[in-house]
């Protein structure tokens, strides 16, 4: 009778956890939800094999599919342990990081402040991040592929499946 009891209490405790998830403990939008399940990281890591640092980005076609539709958008940020600028194509000259989407430049990088319009989307806010939001051409493949790189270290891909 006791181990009956024990069992049937089990699974009581275990059956009323069951329809909950993760976020139901958060108090978040759907723009937040949707930007954390768009959110890629890798590790930038340079040709010795040492962590030069960290890139993180959100594919804002997805969650803002209205405002951001006419070329590829997404919201990076980047921690680097050495100070390093973002490729601008309008100055070639200074090519230290260069980001690119399917093997292609952007056609617009802007540098964001540390609080920003796409700060909600994350909830990682850092001094030592900077802040992007880069435009790419639109793309026809579905599977699209963002890589940071220079001349001693690139990330891994970060793969985005467009239209899910």
């Amino acid at each position: 009778m006791i181990k009956f009891l024990i069992t049937l209490s089990l699974i009581a405790f275990i059956s009323g956890c069951s329809s909950k998830n993760a976020f139901n403990k958060f108090n978040i939008t759907k723009e937040q939800e949707r930007g954390v399940s768009s959110l890629l990281s890798s590790r930038i890591i340079s040709n010795n094999g040492d962590i030069d640092g960290v890139i993180s980005a959100i594919y804002l076609n997805e969650i803002y599919p209205d405002s951001y539709n006419n070329n590829e958008y997404f919201f990076v940020y980047i921690f680097l342990k050495n100070k390093k600028e973002m490729h601008d194509s309008k100055r070639f000259d200074k090519l230290e990081l260069s980001l690119k989407l399917n093997n292609e430049l952007p056609i617009k990088i802007k540098q964001l402040p540390n609080k920003n319009k796409f700060s909600h989307l994350t909830f990682i806010k850092s001094d030592w991040n900077k802040y992007y939001l880069v435009a790419f051409k639109k793309q026809a493949e579905k599977s699209i592929s963002l890589v940071l790189e220079s001349g001693q270290s690139s990330s891994d891909s970060l793969i985005y499946q467009k239209g899910k």
